[in-house]
């Protein structure tokens, strides 16, 4: 009997395991494994070691699904031996040597880059890093558009930042040179331009992508949609 592939869903920055939840509980009622770690969100090595950790404990296939700056963790996490396969969502997939900086800066500025706020966190035995957030104020328009008011003003509020380093971090690896990966663009997205996905996933030449009319955390807005994709997914493993 094949062994079942567990789905580990990797969450982006500003953003937590909770982003996540209204396809992680779909996915357990479909009877999935489904795993979904927490991402420090201190560099993309640092994040994408943890994350290749947490898939090489798991006895069995690995699907990596990655959201936002999720599809730069996975692109490089994707190398270890039991990931079978990369699914994108509203993600970057990043060419080995390249950065989120390099590769978004190629296309004009979404809403986000107006909206951040930069401040110092201690780093031991070196000189102090920089967090990056979104202004708490500009968060449900700019990075949780079409998300329940209630659940968007939260999201403010416990949005985990990413480090500049991260951001600027050229990527180790590019596991979709030898992992078969699909992906799904946001048409709606205010937080990353679409064409940063659709330039991605077209260069990387993925197997299927599938574009919604939809903001960036579209796990919120349209979870049946991706956890038919995700399944798609699945089945074109065999």
């Amino acid at each position: 009997m094949l062994q079942k592939t567990t789905i580990v869903l990797v969450h982006g920055a500003f953003a937590d395991g909770a982003s996540w939840a209204p396809v992680t509980l779909r996915l357990l009622e479909r009877g999935h494994d489904v795993l979904v770690p927490p991402v420090a969100n201190r560099s993309l090595s640092g994040d994408a070691a943890y994350i290749r950790s947490v898939a090489e404990q798991i006895d069995g296939p690995v699907l990596l699904v990655g959201h936002s700056y999720g599809g730069a963790v996975i692109t490089v996490a994707g190398v270890a031996e039991n990931v079978v396969g990369l699914v994108y969502v509203s993600g970057y997939a990043l060419e080995e040597g390249e950065s989120l900086g390099q590769l978004q800066g190629g296309f004009p500025d979404s809403e986000l880059a107006a909206n951040l706020v930069y401040a110092p966190y201690p780093v031991d035995g070196g000189e102090p890093g920089t967090d990056v957030s979104v202004k708490i104020e500009a968060f449900p328009s700019v990075f949780a558009e079409g998300v329940d008011e209630d659940t968007a003003k939260v999201f403010a509020v416990s949005q985990r930042p990413l480090s500049a380093f991260a951001f600027g971090e050229p990527a180790g690896a590019a596991a979709w040179r030898e992992k078969p990966a699909w992906g799904v663009v946001s048409a709606a997205d205010k937080t990353i331009n679409p064409d940063v996905e659709r330039f991605g996933y077209k260069r990387a030449g993925l197997r299927e992508v599938m574009e919604l009319d939809a903001p960036h955390l579209v796990m919120q807005t349209h979870p049946a949609e991706l956890v038919a994709f995700i399944e798609a997914a699945l089945a074109d493993l065999g």
